[in-house]
């Protein structure tokens, strides 16, 4: 190889050096912005927001639909952070801009916007604890949800009364849920409707039936809308968890016998704005719920009774007693029972003992 050809590929090594080593630099650069880019963001997703973390958490509403700039404008409004676009761009890195749920949320005011996004792209909304007592009736459970400012009294009565629900259960022909919505403690988000509620509770009540063995254990001959019916009596009646058998052995007994139930709560739940006293023109005033009046069964439960008092009817054809057992062995025979005004009751088997026990508790009282 001659003298030249040494030169010009000389050159052209130089020059191929030149450019790796542009290409090598703008590489580095490129990578040095990239990485004082993704730490500016960085710093930005876990620094503390503007408030003094000592103050107490805010609570935000973000409605359906809110676009990333409404919830990030929403968030600035209440303080939580500043309204830069790194925010909108941390979203966007993390993936998550379409994945923002509505709801209501709680935030210290010292959240880092990284933990505000993540609480919303995992909906981690507020849930409100509400407790439904037993016996309550669906216009009373109404008036305890509707405390809720996104629930409307008018919208839940709408949802209780539509039984429609209730063919999931094979049961047809009645008027609302009333004896189905199951009382305990739920918790609730700002986004339920009514609606939602009500699957809530019937998912609730279908567990506590398979709890109770209710198919296997049910031997009375009864539907679940009869059994509910003499459950929600039972519960009006007593609030004494032992005496529950017994009152639900008594009515079990008279129905046995073609006797009227004749019970007060059943009248009550029959009378419009009832104002706390019954009275003898009530008891002779004819009504579907009227048990001194009709024979058998009411047309439905007449409040939402609980576990104990289910249990009770479900049982009332089995022996029961504290050891769930009489010595001989067989179901209670009462069919009467007074009140001791005491919130206890006692009960007989005959009418002579029962008036006995009326002159002993009531009249007596009276005087």
């Amino acid at each position: 190889m001659d003298t030249k050809d040494t030169i010009e590929q000389d050159c052209d090594d130089q020059k191929s050096c030149r450019v790796c080593r542009r290409v090598l630099y703008a590489g580095l650069t490129l990578t040095g912005i990239a990485a004082a880019l993704l730490f500016w963001i960085w710093a930005y997703a876990f620094a503390p927001g503007p408030q003094n973390v000592r103050s107490k958490p805010i609570s935000i509403i973000i409605p359906p639909q809110t676009s990333l700039q409404g919830v990030q404008n929403i968030l600035a409004q209440q303080g939580l952070l500043q309204n830069d676009y790194r925010f909108n761009l941390l979203a966007r890195l993390m993936g998550i801009t379409r994945s923002l749920k509505a709801g209501e949320y709680s935030f210290s005011k010292a959240a880092t916007p990284y933990t505000i996004l993540t609480a919303l792209e995992k909906g981690t909304v507020v849930k409100q604890s509400v407790t439904i007592p037993e016996g309550v009736n669906i216009y009373q459970v109404a008036d305890i949800l509707a405390r809720f400012d996104w629930l409307d009294k008018d919208k839940l009565l709408e949802a209780f009364n539509n039984p429609g629900p209730l063919e999931a259960f094979d049961i047809k022909g009645v008027q609302s849920l009333e004896g189905y919505l199951f009382p305990d403690t739920y918790s609730l988000t700002r986004e339920q409707s009514p609606e939602s509620i009500v699957r809530m509770m019937l998912k609730r009540f279908n567990r506590v039936l398979g709890e109770i063995n209710f198919i296997g254990n049910n031997k009375t001959g009864l539907t679940l809308h009869e059994i509910l019916t003499i459950a929600s009596i039972v519960e009006k009646e007593t609030a004494i968890h032992e005496e529950k058998p017994l009152i639900a052995a008594v009515f079990g007994n008279r129905l046995k016998k073609g006797m009227r139930l004749q019970a007060d709560p059943t009248v009550i739940y029959g009378i419009n704005q009832f104002n706390g006293d019954i009275t003898f023109k009530d008891l002779k005033t004819p009504s579907p719920y009227n048990t001194y009046i009709i024979k058998g069964l009411p047309p439905g439960p007449i409040c939402n009774p609980g576990k104990s008092s289910i249990e009770a009817v479900v049982n009332m054809n089995t022996p029961q007693g504290p050891d769930n057992a009489k010595p001989d062995g067989t179901p209670y025979e009462y069919i009467y029972f007074v009140s001791k005004n005491d919130g206890s009751h006692f009960f007989s088997k005959t009418l002579a003992e029962h008036n006995k026990a009326v002159t002993k508790y009531q009249k007596q009282n009276k005087r």
